[in-house]
């Protein structure tokens, strides 16, 4: 089904959308500029709700509009409104972009966050870097199942009932799990806290 074929009824922002992506795929580039005037806030937003580093969530900004660019004549109406594949997007790359630093923050246990570099003095700075290291592991520390879904209500904020739904698990058993996965975790870093 092309962009065209679902107009007719399509509210008016998504068909507005639908027409955009129909230029962009036909390489259109102020179509793409038009498009990222209409939904970069929105985009941003969400990467940086994630990653909670600015300099990170434009770098997402730049390859969702790449991705956008180079894909968009894979986006398919029947599939949802553009609005929400263009989240589906920004909370890929996000996430994939989370991932890659952690392995970074695993593999060098004195790297900080971008997030954390700041104004701060240098025994701020590393106290925050000591915070950061042990929330990272006292999180490794959970049973996958309890990690994933912890990492998925707090980066992505998704709600216990989208958490039942993303990982096909009843509601009863997210909340299990999650309640479980924050004890431990608190359990964990006021250890660390009492031993400082």
């Amino acid at each position: 089904m092309s962009p065209r074929d679902a107009l007719p009824g399509a509210s008016r922002p998504a068909a507005i959308d639908i027409a955009l992506i129909e230029r962009i795929a036909a390489r259109d580039d102020a179509a793409l500029g038009e498009f990222y005037d209409r939904h970069s806030r929105l985009l941003y937003s969400l990467a940086l709700r994630i990653l909670r580093d600015a300099g990170h969530a434009e770098d997402v900004l730049q390859e969702i509009f790449l991705l956008v660019w180079t894909r968009a004549h894979t986006y398919n109406v029947a599939i949802g409104p553009p609005i929400a594949w263009l989240v589906r997007i920004a909370r890929n790359r996000a996430i994939d972009r989370l991932r890659t630093l952690g392995s970074r923050m695993r593999a060098d246990d004195t790297a900080a966050p971008t997030s954390m570099v700041t104004d701060q003095s240098p025994e701020d700075h590393a106290s925050m870097n000591e915070q950061w290291r042990a929330a990272a592991r006292a999180l490794e520390t959970l049973p996958a199942e309890q990690r994933r879904l912890v990492e998925d209500a707090y980066f992505l904020g998704l709600s216990h009932g989208e958490l039942a739904e993303r990982h096909g698990i009843p509601l009863g058993t997210v909340k299990t799990r999650i309640r479980s996965g924050m004890q431990t975790l608190r359990q964990s870093l006021m250890s660390v806290g009492s031993e400082s």
